[in-house]
């Protein structure tokens, strides 16, 4: 099976406000003045001062100071700066450092390096803050395995550039999927569900699991409520909205989608992972017999 290539979304050219100017120059400065503090060596005294220069409230120095009381404090401000200069506001980066101390601890060289990789994927200016909330092993993680699910995102999933930024901030946990089962889960939706790559990527799919994805899918189909579109895109009913499928609560899901009750949905879940295991034991047997065959081979 081959996968159409999936359409960028467009962009439109447009002409920059006075205000949004003004901010990129007010962006630029600040670039300018972390770049001299990253090149001025600074002691515990003055950190305070010239974080509050980049914009941090007294309540956000404090909880810095806080989270690793033993951190260096020009390693302190490289790690903070870099942060800031990939577009997170003060309250973002306080989250991240908070929920990831580690990341205090990073060999500076590492930080700048990977800021830069993350970059020349699109996750500057603004679209890190959800991707660090999500996965603040982005920073840590090996590059190669990053490079992995990009690889699998662009190559095996044919999505756009475009498209596997959007993913990467719509969807950081893809980052920590099997780049398999990633492929697998893309392949569900593409060919069993009919979803095209714009949808995919616009309704969040990626990073809904498996589990919860066929459960609703396959219950849908067996009520006779959903259906895979046909080579032009055809169904003889109106599949419901992928919002409707899995952005619900099961309760909701049930009530407005389905049309079902709680208690026949146990029942199928149940019957569903019944018929999975069987399938997963042909599927093992099926290979068991086939090694057999060729150790006979081999053999002869």
């Amino acid at each position: 099976m081959t996968v159409s290539n999936g359409g960028g979304l467009e962009e439109s050219s447009f002409v920059e406000p006075p205000k949004c100017a003004q901010k990129a120059e007010h962006r630029t400065g600040l670039t300018q003045c972390l770049l001299e503090k990253q090149r001025t060596p600074v002691s515990q005294e003055n950190v305070v001062s010239s974080l509050l220069d980049m914009g941090f409230s007294d309540v956000h120095v404090n909880e810095l100071l806080s989270i690793q009381p033993g951190t260096h404090p020009q390693q302190m401000l490289d790690i903070i700066s870099e942060l800031v200069l990939l577009g997170l506001n003060p309250e973002p980066v306080c989250v991240a450092l908070k929920k990831s101390p580690q990341l205090l601890k990073l060999p500076v060289m590492q930080m700048k390096k990977r800021s830069s990789y993350l970059r020349k994927l699109g996750l500057g200016e603004g679209k890190l803050k959800r991707v660090l909330y999500c996965c603040p092993e982005i920073f840590t993680m090996r590059q190669r395995d990053i490079e992995v699910i990009v690889g699998v995102l662009k190559e095996k999933c044919l999505f756009t550039i475009k498209q596997v930024t959007e993913i990467l901030h719509r969807c950081p946990y893809v980052l920590r999927e099997d780049p398999g089962e990633l492929e697998y889960k893309f392949q569900y939706a593409y060919f069993r569900m009919g979803i095209k790559h714009v949808d995919i990527v616009k309704t969040d799919f990626l990073q809904y699991s498996m589990t919860k994805t066929k459960q609703r899918h396959v219950f849908l189909e067996r009520l006779g409520r959903y259906q895979t579109p046909d080579k032009n895109g055809q169904t003889q009913v109106p599949n419901p909205l992928l919002k409707d499928i899995l952005r619900v609560s099961e309760a909701e899901f049930l009530a407005r989608t389905a049309v079902s009750s709680a208690e026949e949905f146990e029942v199928f879940k149940k019957l569903l992972a019944r018929e999975e295991e069987e399938s997963e034991g042909c599927m093992a047997d099926e290979e068991e017999e086939e090694e057999e065959d060729r150790e006979e081979e081999q053999e002869l």
